[in-house]
């Protein structure tokens, strides 16, 4: 069963790993992240690591045999708030992995980092994404958003 886990510096590898075999999956959905993003990883992960030590953001990587199989993360973490923001391997696809794993992140936001509200943005074209927002309670506020240039939805979700 895959575990969900706080990201740590030892996870770099295999989250390298599973956003190389997936980015030509994720790119069908959502803007690619570029070349830049894959060569200059170790500093962005270390980057992401000292967000986290801070407080400003939670990454979560989902993890199965020590392979990641998602990446869920809270973003801009202030005042009671954050943004989520995820992506599964599409291996992992079709059997409500994210569905279940964002309903077992509610739970973490209000017990370890004390959040109230999440708020989310999917591109127009990740049906997925914006089906699994749909399923976890999450509503549209009715605000286009703009994602990498691309037409995205906004969503809001209270944890009460």
């Amino acid at each position: 069963m895959p575990e969900l886990q706080r990201l740590r510096p030892d996870h770099a590898p295999a989250v390298l790993a599973f956003e190389k075999a997936n980015r030509a999956f994720f790119a069908a959905s959502v803007p690619d992240r570029g070349d830049a993003f894959f060569a200059d990883y170790a500093p962005r992960h270390e980057a992401l690591l000292a967000e986290q030590a801070a407080g400003i953001c939670h990454f979560h990587v989902l993890v199965e045999s020590g392979e990641i199989l998602g990446r869920f993360n809270l973003m801009d973490a202030t005042a009671g708030t954050a943004e989520l923001g995820f992506r599964l391997a599409e291996k992992a696809t079709g059997k409500g992995l994210a569905t279940t794993t964002v309903h077992q992140l509610f739970d973490v936001c209000r017990t370890r980092y004390a959040l109230a509200t999440l708020t989310a943005r999917a591109a127009v074209r990740n049906a997925a994404s914006r089906g699994v927002l749909s399923r976890t309670g999450f509503v549209e506020t009715g605000e286009a958003v703009a994602l990498n240039g691309e037409a995205g939805v906004a969503f809001v979700r209270a944890l009460g």
